[in-house]
C-alpha cells in the first residue's frame, strides 16, 4: 500500500511551459522522466456503491502495460490530499476486486457482488509529464503535469493539471515548493479529483453552491481541538467549492457563499481562542481581512442586481424614476467583472493564503504558544464547552434584544453582526445536537438575520435617492420608508416566537 501525499494545481495553457524552469531553480537535482500517454478507465455499479464509500477503481494502460488501482477514504486537509492507494497488474480490460487483500476492504463490503456488477463509468485520457525532484533538504518529491480529457456519457472536460506528491522527506518541502509554484499567475489550487469531475460528468450532476454555510461535521465525542480542526477545514473547502462553483458558472451569490467561508475560517478562531493564541493566526488574519476587502462590494451587487430584476417589486419603481436607475447603472459599470475574480482566483497572494492555511492547518500551528491551560481547554470534550457558550449566547441575546422593548429598524441594523456571530457559533458547533430541534429553534433568528439584510437593501436604496430632489425619489423613499417599517413588524413578531424557543442545546 501507497499513501499519497500530495497537491493538486489547476493551470492554463500558458503556464505548461513555465512549469520545468520553476522546478530547476527549486531543486537539487532533477530527473525528467519520458512523456507517457496514459488511458484510464474508471469502474463502479449502476448504483454507485463504491462511489458511496468513498472507494475509487481504476484501470490504466499505457503502452502495452496495464494495471488496476483502488484509493480507498482517504483525508482532505485544506488543500492536501492523503488517500491510501493499491495497485496491481491487470490481466484483461476489465478490473478484478477479488486479486487485492481482502483485508484492505471496508467492515460489511459486499465485494462479490459488487465485482459482478462492476461496468465502466467514464474515462480519463492525458499525456503525463514527470519530473522527480530532490531537495536541498533530501526530500523526494513527484511533479506530474497532465494534459488531456475527462469523457463520459458523449461529454468532455479538459484536464490540465498539476499535482506535487511527497516520495520521501519531510511534508514542509511539499509546501515549499507549492509556494515556489504559484507564484505562476494562471494557476490554482484544485480540490476536486479527476475521478470526483468524471462522476459528475457521467452522472450529469454539475458542482452546485451551497444556499447557505451549513454545518460543521462533527462526531459526539469529539475535543475543543478536533472541532476547531474541523471547523478551519470546512471553511477552506467551503471556500474552494465555491470559487471552482464561479469558474464553472459566475455568480454574486456563490461569491457571497466564498466570503461565508471565510467568514466562518475568522470566527473560528475567536470562538476558540481559548486553544487559538491570537499571535499564531496574526498573518492569517491580516490576509483574509485582504480578502474580504476584496469582495466587500459583492454585498451591494447583490442589492443592485435585485433592485433591477423584473421578478422584484423593486423594479417597476425603479423604471418610474430614471435619476435613480442611472445611478444604478452607473454603480454595476464600475463593478469588477467575472474576468477580474477569476484574476483575483489565480493570484499569487490569494493561493498563498490558501495555502498557508492548509498548511497551518495540517501542522498544527496553533499549538505553538500552547501553555498548560490551552493544552487543558484542547482536550476538554467539545459538548462540555459548547454548552456554556450556548447558554452565554442565550443571556447576551435577551440583553441585547430584551422581550419588552419594541426595537427599531437602527436597532436591527445595528445588531446585524452579533446575531450572525451567535449563528455562526451554531454553524459550528450545532452538529452536537438534534437536528429538527436546532432548526426549529435557529429558524427565526435565520429570519431575523435575512429580515436585517433586507432592511440594509432598503436602507442602501434610501441612500441612492437622496440628494436628487425630484418627485419620483420622494415618492420612492416614502414607499421604501413603509416596506422598512412593515418589515420591522415581521421581525419583531420573530422575534416573539423566537423567544418561547427551547435551547435546542440543553
Amino acid at each position: 500500500m501507497d499513501t499519497e501525499i500530495e497537491l493538486k494545481f489547476l493551470l492554463s495553457d500558458n503556464e505548461f511551459p513555465l512549469i520545468p524552469g520553476l522546478i530547476t531553480q527549486f531543486a537539487k537535482t532533477v530527473i525528467n522522466k519520458p512523456a507517457k500517454n496514459l488511458k484510464n478507465a474508471y469502474f463502479d455499479t449502476p448504483s454507485r456503491e463504491l462511489r458511496a464509500l468513498d472507494i475509487g477503481l481504476r484501470t490504466r494502460c499505457c503502452d502495452d502495460t496495464c494495471e488496476q488501482t483502488i484509493k480507498l477514504a482517504g483525508e482532505v486537509v485544506g488543500g492536501l490530499h492523503q488517500r491510501p492507494e493499491f495497485n496491481l497488474p491487470l490481466e484483461s480490460g476489465r478490473p478484478n476486486l477479488l486479486a487485492f487483500d481482502p483485508s484492505i476492504w471496508p467492515h460489511g463490503m459486499q465485494v462479490d457482488a459488487i465485482n459482478d456488477n462492476l461496468f465502466p463509468i467514464f474515462s480519463t485520457n492525458f499525456i503525463r509529464r514527470t519530473w522527480l525532484i530532490e531537495t536541498e533538504q533530501g526530500s523526494k518529491i513527484e511533479v506530474v503535469l497532465d494534459k488531456g480529457e475527462v469523457v463520459a456519457q458523449g461529454q468532455v472536460e479538459a484536464i490540465s493539471e498539476l499535482e506535487i506528491e511527497l516520495v520521501e522527506g519531510q511534508r514542509s518541502d511539499l509546501f515549499l515548493l507549492a509556494d515556489h509554484l504559484i507564484n505562476l499567475s494562471g494557476m490554482r489550487l484544485g480540490l476536486y479529483s479527476k475521478a470526483a469531475r468524471g462522476y459528475r460528468l457521467a452522472d450529469d450532476k454539475p458542482l452546485k453552491p451551497n444556499k447557505v454555510i451549513g454545518f460543521v461535521p462533527l462526531q459526539l465525542d469529539v475535543t475543543q481541538e478536533q472541532a476547531f480542526a474541523a471547523a478551519i477545514n470546512y471553511g477552506i473547502q467551503f471556500v474552494q467549492k465555491h470559487e471552482q462553483c464561479y469558474f464553472d458558472k459566475p455568480s454574486l451569490k456563490t461569491l457571497k457563499r466564498v466570503i461565508d467561508g471565510i467568514t466562518l475560517i475568522r470566527h473560528s478562531f475567536r470562538l476558540f481562542s481559548g486553544i487559538v493564541d491570537k499571535s499564531s493566526t496574526e498573518h492569517l488574519r491580516g490576509e483574509l481581512k485582504w480578502l474580504l476587502s476584496e469582495l466587500e462590494w459583492v454585498e451591494n451587487a447583490i442589492h443592485l442586481k435585485t433592485y433591477t430584476s423584473k421578478r422584484h417589486a423593486y423594479y417597476k419603481k425603479i423604471n418610474n424614476a430614471p435619476e435613480l436607475a442611472h445611478v444604478i447603472d452607473d454603480l454595476k459599470d464600475v463593478q469588477p467583472t467575472s474576468t477580474d475574480i477569476e484574476d483575483l482566483f489565480h493570484c499569487a497572494r490569494y493561493n498563498r493564503l490558501i495555502l498557508a492555511l492548509t498548511r497551518w492547518l495540517v501542522d498544527k500551528g496553533w499549538r505553538q504558544n500552547w501553555d498548560q491551560g490551552s493544552l487543558n481547554a484542547a482536550q476538554m470534550p467539545l459538548s462540555d464547552v459548547a454548552r456554556s457558550m450556548f447558554d452565554r449566547d442565550w443571556e447576551e441575546l435577551h440583553e441585547l434584544l430584551p422581550e419588552g422593548k419594541v426595537l427599531t429598524k437602527e436597532h436591527y441594523l445595528h445588531l446585524r453582526s452579533r446575531l450572525e456571530n451567535t449563528l455562526l457559533n451554531g454553524n459550528c458547533l450545532g452538529e452536537l445536537y438534534d437536528k429538527e430541534s436546532r432548526q426549529e429553534f435557529r429558524t427565526p433568528w435565520v429570519d431575523i438575520v435575512y429580515g436585517i439584510y433586507e432592511l440594509g437593501t432598503l436602507s442602501y436604496l434610501t441612500q441612492l435617492c437622496q440628494g436628487q430632489n425630484t418627485e419620483a425619489l420622494a415618492e420612492i423613499q416614502r414607499w421604501l420608508e413603509k416596506k422598512a417599517d412593515f418589515l420591522v413588524g415581521a421581525m419583531e413578531q420573530s422575534r416573539s416566537v423566537s423567544f418561547k424557543g427551547f435551547p435546542y442545546w440543553r
